[in-house]
């Protein structure tokens, strides 16, 4: 089953004071961003933030789970949870921060044509 859209703009409604919360759609699923920083999954209209210590002391307790089978864990961030925006919002905000910035795409180099 795959995430349904409103689900997806209900997270971002909930994101809005971060003013920088984006989602892209992936393989039927969502990958959310902060600043173009991806930091959580969005899998079966549920929402799977990425694990960093900063991430760890909002939680408290946090239920690890993968998003798709094969995947890495994750913290699965229930739906009562969201209801809370401005918890998410820092939530979404400190795992960013603490993740490391994007390696920069690099375009594959050209082989040179041989000379006729």
């Amino acid at each position: 089953m795959s995430t349904h859209p409103s689900t997806a703009e209900f997270l971002l409604d909930q994101l809005a004071a971060t003013g920088a919360a984006s989602v892209r759609r992936m393989f039927g699923e969502y990958c959310v961003y902060l600043a173009g920083k991806p930091v959580a999954l969005l899998c079966d209209n549920q929402l799977f933030l990425k694990p960093t210590e900063a991430g760890q002391r909002l939680i408290g307790q946090a239920v690890e789970d993968a998003p798709f089978p094969g995947a890495r864990p994750h913290w699965r961030i229930t739906a009562d949870q969201w209801e809370d925006a401005t918890w998410l919002c820092q939530l979404i905000q400190v795992t960013a921060h603490a993740l490391p910035e994007p390696k920069p795409k690099t375009k594959p180099k050209k082989k040179a044509q041989p000379k006729a």
